[in-house]
């Protein structure tokens, strides 16, 4: 299975998401590589972007992955 890169921005008004497919690679190396030159060349004015790397059979299954919202990590329940 692929890895893909994309680029996600969060809407904060509404909550949505906005996916950019980047690349894709076979990868898991090159892959990583990609994700970390993106980050680094990425304008730091805007917080709601990020760059993602997802692990998916397709591309429609790493955007219905990176666009289900995350559960809050809980810290410190015992």
């Amino acid at each position: 299975m692929p890895y893909f890169v994309y680029y996600v921005t969060v809407n904060p008004a509404t909550n949505t998401k906005t996916l950019e497919h980047i690349d894709t690679r076979d990868s898991y190396k090159e892959a990583r590589a990609l994700a970390r030159e993106t980050r680094a060349a990425m304008d730091r004015s805007n917080p709601n972007r990020e760059c993602r790397m997802i692990f998916a059979k397709n591309d429609v299954e790493a955007e219905k992955l990176l666009s289900a919202p995350r559960e809050e990590r809980v810290i410190g329940e015992d």
